[in-house]
């Protein structure tokens, strides 16, 4: 965490906001709640900001993410974004894993991630394989 807020920082820009991702796994065709998924939440280089395991209704507590202030996103400077850029990973046994790449956060706002997770059982031959699923930067 204190890497994403001192390259901010260095910038100039204060991450003085806070913004949080919310997480629902379940089964992709049943939509049942999946228990103990172990949730890694990460800076783009990396850095560890938040590991959390999902509870019997497949969800985690909010994690709280530092983030640019609700005015950079109302008229942002040219060259800073005016949300933070995370990492999110899923993993839970006998399931294929997720990636999620660079999940926008915005200031004041819950980013929430439905976690479709398949069981290795429906496709056997894809036991290590990984789903990734990358996030463009928004149109503002």
């Amino acid at each position: 965490m204190h890497k994403l807020i001192r390259n901010h920082e260095r910038r100039g820009f204060p991450l003085p906001a806070t913004g949080y991702i919310q997480v629902s796994a379940f089964t992709s065709k049943a939509r049942i709640p999946l228990k103990d998924v172990a949730i890694t939440v990460t800076a783009t280089d990396g850095t560890a900001l938040a590991m959390r395991l999902t509870d019997r209704s497949g969800k985690i507590e909010p994690i709280p993410i530092p983030v640019p202030d609700l005015a950079e996103s109302q008229s942002p400077n040219p060259g800073e974004l005016p949300f933070a850029r995370v990492n999110l990973y899923a993993r839970l046994k006998d399931y294929i894993q997720i990636e999620n790449e660079d999940l926008q956060v915005f200031a004041d706002t819950t980013t929430n991630q439905n976690l479709e997770m398949i069981p290795l059982s429906e496709l056997p031959a894809s036991w290590g394989e990984k789903e990734i699923f990358f996030t463009p930067n928004q149109n503002l």
